[in-house]
């Protein structure tokens, strides 16, 4: 069993009137309520958080990509997962991923990826994404195209891995007389793959058919995650294999303080920051994105988590969020990966408007006193 901290890098200074005045945290917010002073702030801050987390004794760290929004201020993951290549020594770090649609061309991201593999010494996972789609409205691309570009731009970079190069692509997107990266990964032949996905059939047999691992994005339902790992099984069985758990993983919010009272008291407000006002407008499939079966059973459970979650109770019943004590959020953690059957826990430490102190104090808490009776409980349960 696994254990990950995964950061958004959330802007947590929206104005008072949001929810009254501005329609969404994406896009469209203007940028002026960006402060670059207290941008530096949050990254630094930010960058602790995850450096605290290789101190530890976290397996690894997750960074992510997002553009124009409120929500994720991480435009650029690999910059991020290069400074903590330095900073980190034991931990993986996870780039979950790169979209790869938008790398013009795609090779950049295998030499960056590259580049970050060899700084850390061979502790990179590589995230190959299709881009969320708010995504293809900030950067104006026609949606109906992504998936066969981004079918494109995977295999070129697996091409870029593993083949000696030079060599030419004359793709429908991308044409390249020389592909030829410099450096090369340490890890060979490549890097290993997380795709994360929210429960598209086309995600799902895509990673299931090439063996890589599939991460369950978070603001779902335990339901909706439970019937998407069981389609990611079912694939696997198709594809004449058993899936390990640790090709499934699930990221959600987690925060742990000394009692359960004291980590609701400590960790609602900014919760609530987080589903009401960065969420806020989200877009996350525009017309031709994927297939319109795999959108509207999306958009249901999407649907389930954004008009249903308004109590303590609502979260604690859908399994959105971890809180509580240790023993909660151990017991809790510990029924929900046997049954989803995981090999990864990806936990959002840092939420919305959680300050520094309260961030590095739950994840203490977490490493001290669930961690390590966790992983030995799971670690006996998949041995068995």
């Amino acid at each position: 069993m696994k254990f990950f901290a995964f950061h958004l890098m959330p802007w947590d200074r929206l104005p008072d009137d949001f929810e009254q005045n501005y329609k969404t945290a994406w896009t469209w917010l203007p940028n002026e309520i960006f402060d670059p002073q207290h941008g530096g702030e949050l990254y630094n801050n930010y960058l602790d958080q995850l450096v605290l987390a290789d101190e530890l004794g976290f397996d690894g760290v997750c960074v992510n990509e997002h553009h124009q929004n409120a929500y994720g201020t991480m435009p650029s993951p690999n910059l991020m997962a290069s400074i903590l290549a330095r900073q980190t020594k034991n931990c993986k770090i996870a780039v979950v991923g790169n979209a790869i649609p938008f790398y013009d061309p795609p090779t950049r991201c295998a030499e960056e990826f590259a580049m970050i593999d060899c700084i850390s010494g061979g502790r990179l996972i590589a995230g190959l994404v299709v881009g969320g789609g708010p995504e293809y409205y900030s950067f104006s691309k026609n949606p109906t195209f992504a998936r066969e570009m981004y079918r494109e731009a995977f295999d070129l970079i697996m091409r870029a891995w593993t083949e000696p190069g030079p060599f030419e692509h004359y793709g429908k997107h991308w044409k390249l007389k020389y592909v030829n990266p410099w450096p090369r990964p340490i890890q060979q032949p490549h890097p290993p793959i997380w795709i994360p996905g929210a429960g598209s059939r086309e995600t799902i047999q895509f990673v299931a058919e090439r063996r890589f691992a599939y991460m369950g994005i978070p603001y779902f339902h335990m339901d909706f995650f439970q019937r998407n790992f069981d389609m990611f099984r079912d694939a696997c069985e198709k594809c004449d294999y058993t899936a390990d758990p640790e090709q499934l993983g699930w990221l959600l919010p987690i925060y742990t303080a000394e009692t359960d009272e004291q980590a609701w008291a400590e960790y609602e407000p900014h919760l609530w920051y987080f589903v009401k006002k960065l969420l806020k407008g989200l877009v996350v499939f525009p017309p031709g994105y994927t297939s319109a079966r795999s959108i509207a059973g999306i958009q249901k459970g999407l649907q389930q988590f954004m008009s249903t979650c308004e109590t303590r109770e609502d979260i604690e019943a859908g399994g959105y969020a971890i809180v509580g004590s240790p023993d909660t959020v151990r017991q809790k953690l510990s029924e929900r990966i046997k049954k989803l059957g995981v090999g990864n826990l990806l936990g959002l430490f840092q939420l919305g408007t959680l300050p520094h102190d309260l961030t590095c104090k739950s994840m203490k808490l977490f490493a001290e006193k669930v961690m390590p009776g966790l992983r030995e409980e799971l670690n006996a349960t998949i041995a068995s």
